[in-house]
Parts: C-alpha cells; structure tokens; sequence
C-alpha cells in the first residue's frame, strides 16, 4: 500500500480514540485471552497500528508479559505509538516494538513469533487480494480484526437525504486508488470468505460506534468527512449536501444530534 495519509490524521485517529473503545467487542476480547498460552511471555503483533490505540485498549485486558509488535508505514505515527506507556492486566509493563511495515506485504514468516495478530479499523482500506494474502499470514495464530465499517449509518433526527448520502460514502469506500480496489463495507464479508478458505473458522460481533452530545467534536468531524466523501463519488449532491451538513452540523452543537455509525469484529482462529 504506496498511498500517504491526509493531513491532520493523527489528530482524527486521537478524537476517534474514546468512541474505538466504547465499541470494541469486550466478548471477543475475553475469547482472545482464553486462547493465549499460560505461564510465558505473550507476543501481540499490530497491523496498521496507527498511534497504537489498539494496544492501548487490549494490553490492559490480557496478562502479563507482553510484547507488541507494532506494523505502521508512517513514521511520525510509530514516533507517537512509542510515547506512551502500556501496562498489562497485572500491572506489569507492556514491552513495545515498532516496524515500518506495509501489512498487506506481510507473510506468515514475519508473524511467526505471534501468539496473537490484531488490528483495527483496517481491512475497508484493503482489497480482495490484500485480505487474501493477510489471511494466509494470520492463519495459524488467533487473529482479532476490530472496527471495520459496515455501509450503515442510522441519524436522530433522520432526514430524505440520509439514504442517497450513504450509497454515496459507500461507493465512495469502493472506489479503486492507484489500481486497486478498495473493499469498503464489503471487507467483513470477504475476510470470513478469506480465512475459510485456509480452514479457520470466525466469530463475528457488531461494534457501533454510537454518538450523542458528548461526543459532537468527534461527531461533526466524522460527519464533514463523510459527507465530503459522498459529494466526491457524486457531485451533483454537492448543493443540497451543504444545506444537510450545515443543518446536521448546528443540530450536533446543540446536542441534538444522534449517530450509530455500524462496525463489526471479527475474530479467526
């Protein structure tokens, strides 16, 4: 994957963070924990690791020893993922490793220390033959994919608009960048699809992201994005576009806005 991040994408990855944990599946992280080996040390390896949210809100939840390896293309996230201090369910300190990695390159040899892979809000921005490839590297360690967007959002108030504006994000989410094809909304389908065929079998959880007044910042920032996302697939919703985000954007202000933004987590193995 060659593309760069936009502008200010640390600072979206840092609002998202409290509405990520509030939704990951607490179930499937229990499950991940019975499976990991007793009595040494545990070894986590992080695709797509971001400012290392995901560790932060699973190192907490497993025993101690740990050791993170963290697969980020972006230096200047790996700088922020290394800030931090993480701490195990035991209280113990949480060792953390970081590579420069493109993960949809990654193979079963650079996982194979791994007692656990996970990642999050990762496999929409992936292609068919990019989940083909991380399912074979996955395949023989238990693997926990959060937060993948689904293709359904659901305001209070609803309005006309809410339909047209999500086909929209959602064509959006597939469009194809430098030759490939994004997966968008369909990426949780074809990663079941995916480890199937390498005999790995998976349990799927709903994990919606659900906004109110407390979190209008993170809401009015997710809601400008998509709706600028929507009028790039089709342009000619640009005009009515503007008059529902200024609308949905006042109403967040006031507290009255409401979103379930859906997502799905997925373990294998």
């Amino acid at each position: 994957m060659t593309t760069s991040l936009p502008p200010g994408f640390a600072d979206w990855l840092r609002l998202r963070e409290p509405a990520d944990a509030a939704a990951r599946s607490a179930e499937l992280a229990d499950a991940v924990r019975d499976r990991l080996p007793a009595g040494r040390p545990v070894v986590v390896h992080d695709l797509g690791s971001g400012t290392g949210s995901m560790a932060r809100w699973l190192a907490p939840r497993l025993p101690g020893p740990q050791r993170w390896v963290l697969h980020e293309r972006d230096a200047d996230l790996l700088a922020l993922a290394r800030a931090g201090r993480l701490t195990a369910a035991d209280g113990t300190d949480v060792a953390v490793t970081t590579r420069g990695s493109d993960v949809t390159r990654l193979t079963a040899a650079d996982l194979a220390d791994a007692h656990l892979v996970t990642a999050s809000a990762l496999l929409d921005m992936l292609t068919a033959e990019e989940v083909e490839r991380m399912a074979a590297a996955c395949a023989g360690h238990p693997t926990l994919f959060a937060l993948t967007v689904t293709g359904r959002a659901e305001f209070t108030p609803p309005d006309p608009l809410d339909a047209e504006l999500t086909a929209a994000f959602n064509a959006h989410q597939r469009r194809t960048v430098d030759g490939r094809v994004l997966l968008g909304p369909d990426a949780v389908d074809v990663t079941v699809a995916a480890f199937r065929r390498h005999g790995v079998e998976t349990l799927l959880r709903p994990t919606p992201w659900r906004l109110g007044p407390e979190q209008a910042d993170l809401a009015a920032e997710w809601l400008t994005g998509w709706v600028d996302a929507a009028v790039e697939e089709r342009p000619h919703l640009s005009g009515p576009a503007a008059t529902y985000t200024r609308w949905r954007l006042t109403e967040a202000a006031a507290g009255r806005l409401e979103v379930v933004l859906h997502h799905a987590d997925l373990l294998a193995g």
